[in-house]
């Protein structure tokens, strides 16, 4: 039984507080898509992405309508595009990623996740022709985003598709000069990727999933700040349990609905992501949370630590409200998405070094990093390399989706527009890492991947 106050709470979080559901994201299921004839494939795709997701944004919309709540985007993420296309006489997949660009335009959604590739352990030769493709259909489409998984935990390290990455973001950058290599933030590289992530630009519809399902990532930023606000002065367990408690109030209003989604589309109900996914708007940070405990500046010393707390608080609270708690479920440190980070960038407290070190504790990993257009393919490499080490050593998923804007420098503001914010160009350390980069292989996998 719902009581009086709860409904009443729950609309000043709405109101007040900048509560929202980020996405409803549909996962579809592409794999009855392959063909010999790449056309035909393509047709089939398209077939089939318009066929299940006619419904999606209008039922978005009712429930948005019904209920009170924001549900800012709709999505959908689909089967890997490299597994699909591997099947055909293709040699360019960017056709493919017209044709879901062209899919995602005509049901009316915001973005669709699959351009992606699984590579942790190899490759195969639709995965080559897939990363290849990217550059040049990240910049051709508007909705596509794109996904590369290069470690996991179980299989180690792929340093060569690491490398190859590099030069992949540099070239997407120079084809979206004029935009600010805008295309690099339609591109995430992965560590321990899930299968179930409604959050763009990671998502794609993993091969252990249903046909088709709905999930949704939730988001109140806002919500935890202003609950932090009333118990300013009490320690930490009393930190901890009222974030606990909003996380549990917050997943319950996504839980409602993606049950009521996956109802009225007559398709299964996937996972709630409960992630605390910042937006550039004032009071909707990731990082005045961590303040409001607080630290100074979000970058100081001690912010690794709140963040910790954060994140775990939020999974235990989220895990008390949905038996199916999924995708990243945690915080997210976008720096270009979060108007306290990007202030903290600005004011010297918060370095790359320090945002690498918060991603050993956040769900995620370096978000919307914005670095110098002159920085190299090796660097930005050895970036991601880090940050795979960080995910596979802890067992955890880590991501890096970093701009290296072109003509920008240190100090430089780029500007991205809607939930993408603005980035401040970020110091990258002026030593080189491309003899480490040049080895290649695989780093193995670590000992504690040996559970079985």
């Amino acid at each position: 039984m719902i009581k009086p106050f709860e409904i009443i709470e729950t609309i000043k979080m709405i109101q007040e507080e900048n509560l929202d559901i980020r996405t409803i994201t549909m996962g579809i299921s592409l794999r009855d898509c392959c063909d010999s004839s790449g056309k035909k494939s393509r047709d089939k795709i398209y077939d089939k992405i318009t066929k299940q997701a006619k419904n999606l944004v209008k039922t978005g919309e009712d429930i948005e309508k019904e209920y009170g709540i924001p549900i800012i985007n709709k999505r959908i993420s689909v089967t890997p595009i490299s597994i699909i296309a591997e099947s055909s006489d293709e040699e360019d997949y960017v056709k493919y990623a017209q044709t879901l660009d062209r899919a995602a335009e005509a049901v009316g959604v915001n973005f669709i996740g699959g351009f992606s590739a699984l590579v942790h352990k190899g490759y195969t030769s639709g995965d080559k022709r897939l990363i290849n493709s990217i550059p040049e259909a990240l910049s051709q489409t508007k909705k596509v985003c794109s996904s590369v998984n290069v470690a996991s935990t179980k299989a180690g390290i792929n340093m060569n598709a690491i490398s190859e990455m590099g030069h992949i973001i540099k070239k997407a950058a120079l084809l979206t000069a004029e935009s600010g290599g805008i295309a690099c933030a339609k591109l995430v590289v992965f560590a321990n990727a899930p299968e179930d992530n409604p959050f763009m630009a990671g998502a794609f519809h993993g091969v252990g999933e249903s046909e088709c399902v709905i999930s949704v990532g939730v988001s109140g930023p806002g919500a935890v700040k202003s609950a932090l606000e009333k118990v300013r002065g009490g320690d930490f367990e009393m930190v901890s349990e009222t974030i606990k408690k909003t996380a549990f109030k917050i997943t319950r209003i996504g839980q409602l609905v993606a049950r009521e989604a996956s109802a009225r589309l007559g398709v299964s109900f996937g996972i709630v992501d409960l992630s605390l996914a910042p937006t550039p708007a004032i009071g909707d940070s990731v990082a005045h949370i961590l303040e409001e405990m607080g630290l100074e500046k979000c970058g100081t010393h001690g912010t690794t630590a709140a963040l910790a707390l954060l994140n775990d608080a939020v999974k235990k609270g989220g895990v008390m409200a949905s038996s199916f708690v999924g995708g990243l479920s945690g915080a997210f440190i976008p720096v270009s998405e979060d108007a306290g980070m990007i202030d903290a960038v600005q004011k010297g407290a918060l370095s790359l070094d320090k945002l690498e070190a918060m991603t050993c504790v956040c769900s995620v990993g370096l978000d919307m990093i914005v670095v110098p257009g002159n920085t190299s393919a090796e660097t930005i490499a050895a970036v991601i390399a880090d940050e795979a080490a960080i995910g596979v050593i802890n067992n955890k998923t880590t991501a890096v989706r970093i701009i290296p804007a072109p003509g920008k420098d240190v100090g430089d503001i780029v500007e991205f527009g809607g939930l993408l914010g603005q980035g401040p160009v970020m110091k990258t350390n002026p030593f080189k890492s491309g003899e480490f980069i040049k080895r290649g292989g695989r780093i193995p996998a670590p000992l504690c991947s040996l559970r079985n």
